[in-house]
């Protein structure tokens, strides 16, 4: 029986998201489903882990339903991944020891600050290719042996495991408790050179070695799963922002993806050799394939589609996302207006934690479209920032720079983003390619796609955004984005 589609599981930070590819990499189904925001303090976030399982479970039904498809249908099945973000389990029961802590997540900030007390921050760089912050997994897990009841004795009996959202996702599918060297990169806790947990790191940190997941290439069988009918494979694993690199066909060193998503995440491939920064950005691994590991260089901004929510649900001066754009539109510029959405302090390349989100440049004349508009170019303006950074690291100017996401398909957003780096900007005709990663790197696994060479014909050009500033007025642009960024950081 020909298996003809791949399915893919998309578990993002605000929703669940399955989709079916056919051979030809195009998008048979696309189901989406929100879930629940838990902030149960001033920079504290969680999802409750069950709540992910099922709407990622609904919405994998509802996008085979929709394809019109069965199991026996599918040749394989790839998942990526909010990465980060950390779950807690009893290894029999399967049932969480508490809520998710999600990436964004700051309550782990003053054992990070402990650590760069001690002198740290050079050897967790070394080892692990990251900087110290809360922002990574490994002192959400100190946190919760600390502070959840019973989770380190449990750890001691060996009933407790640790992982990803895709450990977790894995877990639920299979029984199988694994991760890929994608996702384990972003722990603070894997040797990225040694390929290993680091002992020190562990040690250091008090997180059992025996509660983490077994580390495996992210194209491979890991399990297969019954629960949508015949046996499918789960044959991928990969972070959301390595597998949306996979998904540009961004295989060559230096080619560059940006996703714009809740976050931005800016990538560059460096090949087979890690690419130490001295510019504030991480080495992290991209992917493991075919006996080989690749590694990226990555910025990461904390909040960029997450302002025009911010914009929609807090201050409500749009009604949907989308409005986004037509709003910002009514105005020529922001008329000096800045908006710094460091709500959860600035990633790359700051890393400042302890920022805080600001508006400037108000007058009389100021009104909800400066705003909008504001809140838009912030997402343009961090983005550049990393980019700069990437540039001075490698020596190497990125000729142009390939994106997706959700607020890819933003016009105004992504011509603003042309302006500020002086290079095109492409955008592909598929912009879910965090989902068409995984489903590529699964399709390898099995053979339903023969080579990683067979891919680069599938992604498929959708528009180009050329530059239409000058220099000058780039740099001058770009100046005044930092006097509002150092306000930010008082």
């Amino acid at each position: 029986m020909a298996k003809d589609f791949i399915l893919a599981l998309d578990q993002g930070t605000t929703s669940s998201r399955s989709i079916v590819f056919d051979g030809a990499g195009r998008i048979v189904a696309n189901v989406s489903e929100p879930f629940e925001q838990i902030y149960p303090k001033p920079g504290w976030v969680e999802h409750d882990p069950e709540a992910i399982w099922r709407t990622q479970l609904a919405t994998a039904h509802a996008a085979i339903a929709k394809a019109g498809i069965r199991a026996s249908d599918i040749a394989a099945l790839g998942v990526t991944n909010q990465r980060e973000t950390t779950v807690a389990w009893d290894r029999a029961t399967g049932q969480p020891l508490y809520n998710a802590i999600v990436w964004q997540c700051r309550r782990t900030t003053e054992i990070c600050d402990e650590l760069k007390a001690e002198g740290l921050s050079d050897e967790v760089r070394c080892r692990t290719g990251l900087v110290i912050d809360a922002y990574f997994s490994g002192t959400k897990m100190k946190w919760i042996l600390d502070n959840v009841p019973g989770a380190r004795e449990k750890a001691a009996r060996g009933e407790l495991c640790f992982g990803t959202i895709d450990s977790w996702l894995l877990f639920k599918l299979t029984g199988v408790h694994a991760t890929d060297y994608s996702n384990a990169s972003r722990t603070m806790l894997y040797n990225i050179h040694d390929l290993d947990w680091d002992d020190a790191i562990l040690d250091r940190l008090g997180v059992p070695r025996e509660t983490l997941p077994a580390v495996k290439a992210s194209s491979g069988v890991f399990g297969a799963t019954t629960l949508f009918g015949d046996e499918i494979p789960v044959a991928a694993l990969c972070g959301d922002q390595q597998s949306a690199l996979f998904g540009q066909t961004a295989f060559a060193p230096y080619e560059s993806k940006n996703t714009y998503g809740t976050g931005c995440f800016v990538l560059m491939n460096t090949g087979t050799l890690p690419v130490g920064s001295q510019h504030g950005l991480l080495t992290t691994i991209a992917w493991g394939l075919d006996g080989k590991v690749e590694y990226a260089l990555e910025g990461s901004v904390f909040i960029g589609g997450a302002v025009i929510q911010w914009l929609r649900d807090e201050l409500r001066l749009i009604a949907t996302a989308a409005e986004s754009e037509t709003v910002a539109a009514q105005v020529p510029d922001t008329g000096g207006v800045h908006v710094v959405p460091a709500f959860v302090g600035l990633g790359a390349p700051y890393w400042d934690m302890h920022a805080r989100g600001l508006i400037t440049g108000l007058t009389r004349g100021s009104n909800r479209a400066h705003i909008v508009r504001a809140a838009l170019e912030s997402i343009a303006f961090q983005s550049a920032d990393v980019i700069q950074s990437m540039q001075s690291d490698t020596g190497a100017r990125i000729p142009r720079l390939r994106v997706d996401g959700g607020a890819s398909a933003n016009n105004l957003l992504m011509q603003r983003q042309a302006d500020l780096l002086g290079i095109p900007v492409v955008r592909g005709q598929t912009i879910e390619t965090t989902a068409l990663g995984a489903a590529f790197l699964a399709g390898l696994a099995v053979g339903f796609w023969p080579s990683q060479e067979s891919l680069t014909g599938i992604w498929r050009e959708d528009r180009v955004f050329l530059p239409t500033i000058g220099d000058a007025e780039r740099m001058a642009d770009l100046q005044k984005w930092q006097e509002a960024i150092k306000r930010a950081r008082l």
